[in-house]
């Protein structure tokens, strides 16, 4: 089927997913601290069932099975946020499984998110009707995954392939990339595709395209929708403002107009105690399903992830670590104590999270909110 053409080269990276993180552990010595354990439980105690609890945009738990379940709750969120007007968007979530996206291969990332994004517009095309069109870096890119993908964007009305340099004259590099295809095929003009788009899919870009992101945001998109899809945007920001890289006025001036409307970003913690087992390794995500809040969820021993913490505003990731901490019992220095100041450091956020830095120069507060 369709289906599977989409979904035959994810199935050999991973049998069955799982959002993947160290599970929460107190160690084969339980008994020697069971505060942190109780909590845990109490935890999961506290939760109503899954049926109940894990409706879109007010889920206490959330436990994907596969990719395909992801897709379908980030497509849901999509739909919910174009209802609601929103122009830019982002969509993070592991793309593969048990992998981060600095330690795999690229092409391992690259070909995962095109999978994905089509599977995605498929689904947006169907439940939305708009036409929908992924766009990639450049054109050796394009005409690499046009090659790859091609049966399955033609099983795919409505929705195209494309790249952020389209309505530019070929450039040497593009034009040898083709000379250089092992079937000697040209892909389609995809600026003509552009033009009758309705929703914009970013996907694979780095650091150093992102200035070419916010020209075709603003040339070739306009006032129609756009979604950046796995781009680990908080990754990229981190780079921004070094040297040979844009600097951090791209974040006030444009990544801030990007609202995240499915959002799961993991995180792995660990805790020296003065008891046996000495060590606590810990682990939760940072989840966002619109219209829903933020929330801080922490990873239970069976692999669902447990809402402990709920704000309006996005967590700066200190703040996000301290949710999980008093969750597990493990926020035990005293406030204003030297050792506390040794543990969480001078700053609890990024030059991006920070409100004093960088909120008074955002033109948007789309992405925290």
């Amino acid at each position: 089927s369709d289906e599977r053409i989409i979904y035959s080269r994810t199935a050999v990276y991973m049998m069955q997913y799982r959002i993947s993180a160290p599970r929460t552990r107190i160690s084969s010595a339980r008994g020697a601290l069971r505060g942190p354990a109780r909590i845990v439980r109490q935890v999961v105690r506290a939760q109503k069932s899954d049926q109940e609890t894990s409706k879109p945009g007010q889920r206490s738990t959330y436990r994907p099975d596969s990719y395909t379940e992801i897709v379908n709750d980030a497509t849901t969120a999509i739909v919910s946020a174009l209802e609601a007007g929103e122009g830019r968007m982002e969509v993070e979530f592991p793309s593969v499984a048990n992998v981060s996206g600095y330690a795999g291969s690229s092409d391992l990332f690259i070909d995962s998110s095109i999978q994905l994004s089509i599977s995605m517009a498929r689904k947006l095309r169907a439940t939305t009707g708009k036409l929908v069109h992924i766009v990639l870096p450049d054109g050796p890119e394009y005409n690499r995954a046009y090659k790859l993908f091609r049966s399955a964007l033609e099983a795919s009305e409505g929705v195209t392939l494309g790249h952020l340099r389209e309505k530019q004259k070929n450039s040497f590099m593009d034009a040898l990339a083709v000379s250089f295809s092992m079937t000697g095929e040209t892909p389609p003009d995809s600026s003509e595709f552009a033009e009758n788009a309705e929703v914009f899919v970013a996907v694979n870009a780095s650091t150093v395209e992102l200035p070419e992101l916010e020209r075709y945001a603003l040339e070739t998109v306009k006032d129609r929708k756009l979604i950046t899809w796995n781009m680990e945007l908080d990754n990229l920001r981190a780079d921004l403002g070094l040297l040979g890289f844009p600097p951090k006025d791209l974040q006030y001036r444009f990544l801030s107009t990007i609202k995240p409307v499915f959002y799961i970003r993991q995180r792995d913690y660990s805790k020296t105690v003065s008891v046996s087992p000495f060590i606590i390794n810990y682990s939760g995500a940072l989840f966002r399903e619109y219209p829903g809040p933020w929330q801080a969820m922490l990873r239970q021993d069976n692999g669902t992830y447990a809402c402990v913490a709920e704000s309006a505003e996005r967590y700066a990731l200190g703040a996000f670590k301290l949710e999980l901490s008093k969750a597990m019992g493990l926020d035990v220095e005293e406030e204003g104590s030297t050792i506390q100041f040794l543990r969480t450091g001078r700053r609890a956020s990024t030059w991006w999270e920070d409100e004093e830095e960088g909120g008074k120069k955002e033109e948007s507060r789309s992405w925290r909110s």
